[in-house]
């Protein structure tokens, strides 16, 4: 190939590689030419054993199968793709030793990076990444057991955002569908909501007391719980909901009930998910710019200087968040 570009080896290795040294671009283009006309194709084995690194990114979230996370990996996936990256998704099903798995399979394959969606980071998992050294950006949620850099929407803000409209109706006051007792107290996006949402409701003068209800974020359950919350006597006349999910599941609830969203209940989500465009009524949530998150997710991850001194504060990029109005809120 050397040969028939009329350069060297070297030069060749540099075109291939990206580097480490600059090729002229006509250079470049000769040799450019040659794998063309060669049909040259990289070992990537090879490339990855003398540099101690893949092209790949290990991405692991709790459940792809959930509409956020799956949005959320697409994303990931594609702004990979413009630094000529693949990623390796691992589910954890929120549970820890499933975590491990993949921390231990992806680390063992020499990824490039690891951006981590964990729900609980426990201390086995972090002292996995600390025995390998691993560069980590966490998305989404921020786990306490690890201080790496994180990648989070404004999710208390933005809590406080749908909760303000919804009372700005004029409800007296608005229900809060939230996480379990298992959820984490601290570092998770369910909390930071429900944290937005009494933060709203005390600036208003109104009480949260009864008003917070137990459900696992998908669907399913919370059109359980639904069931249960809106057949009962004491039916709240608005509900905020900690993710969109949940809001479709208390919606299909109150469709059964014969209870009219938003005549009779009014429900706000968060996530944006694409479906809330197409429920029925359209969903009132919260939304963040989840591509520009997966961007500065991978850009971190693949930037040399990721390790940086410095507080958990300057550590943490927040992306605002901003209210989107449909119709079951009660707006037309």
């Amino acid at each position: 190939m050397a040969r028939l570009a009329g350069t060297s080896t070297a030069v060749v290795s540099y075109v291939i590689n990206n580097g480490p040294r600059p090729v002229a671009p006509a250079t470049r283009e000769r040799v450019l030419a040659a794998i063309k006309e060669l049909g040259y194709r990289p070992d990537r084995v090879a490339q990855a054993m003398a540099s101690r690194r893949t092209d790949l990114i290990g991405l692991i979230v709790p459940d792809a199968r959930q509409p956020f996370f799956g949005e959320m990996a697409h994303a990931v996936e594609q702004a990979a793709s413009e630094r000529g990256k693949m990623v390796l998704v691992g589910n954890s099903d929120y549970i820890g030793e499933r975590e491990v798995h993949y921390l231990r399979a992806f680390l063992g394959m020499r990824v490039s990076g690891l951006i981590l969606v964990s729900h609980a980071l426990n201390d086995l998992a972090a002292a996995e990444i600390e025995a390998w050294d691993a560069r980590v950006v966490l998305l989404h949620e921020r786990p306490e057991a690890i201080d790496d850099v994180a990648v989070v929407t404004d999710d208390i803000g933005g809590a406080q955002l749908a909760t303000r409209h919804l009372l700005e109706h004029g409800y007296e006051y608005v229900a809060c569908l939230g996480g379990t007792a298992e959820t984490p107290a601290v570092g998770d996006p369910v909390s930071d909501h429900v944290e937005g949402w009494r933060r709203a409701m005390h600036e208003a003068g109104r009480s949260t007391e009864g008003r917070l209800f137990e459900a696992l974020y998908n669907r399913y359950d919370a059109y359980k719980v639904g069931l249960e919350l809106l057949s009962g006597p004491h039916r709240p006349p608005a509900i905020f909901c900690s993710t969109d999910d949940q809001a479709i599941g208390l919606m299909r609830a109150a469709r059964e009930l014969r209870i009219d969203v938003p005549g009779e209940l009014a429900v706000a989500g968060f996530d944006d998910i694409k479906e809330a465009a197409l429920t029925d009524p359209p969903l009132t949530t919260i939304a963040s710019d989840r591509s520009a998150m997966a961007r500065a997710a991978v850009d971190l991850v693949l930037d040399d200087g990721l390790r940086v001194a410095g507080s958990r504060r300057e550590r943490l990029k927040l992306f605002p968040s901003r209210l989107v109005v449909r119709h079951s809120c009660g707006c037309r």
